[in-house]
């Protein structure tokens, strides 16, 4: 238990600091990441200046807790051995790389599989949309803001139809992004990136239920799929997730099960497509 307390606390020191940077920033109109971003990390010294980053902490770790919270949840539900979240702190442009469970024990039916493959997406989407619509709703227009800067973010359909309602007639381009809607924007990738139709990602715990033995030769074509994709899209974020993935994470654990999931999990795997879909950014972040 002390270490997942302790990985937890580190994160939140993490992405606070980065969040205390990202307030800095939004305080005085510029964009979102400029000039020396990992003078975030200096905030560490003076622990007053943290409380600008709460915001943006809070609200990403939420998400991420209760993405992790859906997949162990369904596990102890199915009597599962899984761990609680360990978070991962570092010196990203979000302060950590995210946080994940170990699952312990087997899963020997493909409706387990999948209800504990999609219990994280679902639950940490439902807090994704209200946390992006709050932000966007305290988040300033300025002419060619968000093209500025040392980075420049994608902006996945979700973000988009949300700009749409709370600021209609605005290009994104013109939209100085609130510290929150910055996490809701994390929390959005980090959607898709799990919801990818791949090896031991939630996507492709999906995916087996459904095609069983083709899924290695799929997982196999959407990795290489991402390739060309990092290259034509000058986002190259896409080639280091499909080495990550192509090394650690492509092979599955066999089951050896063949009941029909039921149209109920058919019709949740329908809207876990639609959700990868306004997800997905072709072009997260380009420098």
């Amino acid at each position: 238990m002390w270490r997942h307390l302790l990985l937890f606390v580190l994160t939140l020191l993490s992405t606070t600091a980065v969040g205390s940077r990202l307030a800095v920033n939004f305080d005085h109109n510029r964009p979102t990441y400029i000039d020396d971003l990992w003078a975030a990390i200096t905030a560490v010294t003076d622990p007053s200046s943290l409380v600008a980053g709460l915001p943006f902490s809070v609200t990403l770790l939420t998400i991420l807790l209760a993405h992790e919270m859906g997949h162990y949840l369904t596990c102890r539900y199915y009597g599962i051995e899984a761990s609680l979240p360990y978070f991962l702190p570092a010196p990203t442009l979000i302060g950590t790389f995210g946080a994940f469970i170990r699952i312990r024990s087997a899963i020997p039916t493909k409706k387990e599989l999948f209800d504990v493959g999609i219990a994280g997406p679902l639950a940490g989407f439902a807090f994704v949309i209200p946390a992006l619509a709050v932000g966007l709703a305290y988040s300033k227009i300025i002419p060619g803001i968000a093209i500025q800067g040392d980075f420049v973010f994608g902006t996945p359909g979700i973000m988009r139809i949300l700009e749409s309602w709370i600021m209609p007639g605005v290009d994104s381009a013109d939209i100085l992004v609130h510290p929150i809607a910055r996490a809701a924007w994390a929390g959005v990738l980090a959607t898709a990136l799990n919801l990818m139709p791949i090896g031991q990602l939630d996507g492709g715990h999906i995916l087996y239920s459904f095609v069983g033995e083709y899924h290695k030769l799929l997982t196999r074509l959407f990795v290489f799929a991402l390739l060309p994709l990092g290259y034509f899209t000058d986002s190259f974020s896409w080639i280091f997730w499909a080495a990550l993935i192509f090394f650690f994470g492509m092979k599955h654990p066999r089951l050896y099960d063949r009941t029909p999931l039921g149209r109920g999990r058919i019709q949740l795997a329908i809207l876990a497509l639609i959700i990868l879909v306004v997800s997905f950014s072709s072009s997260p972040v380009r420098a």
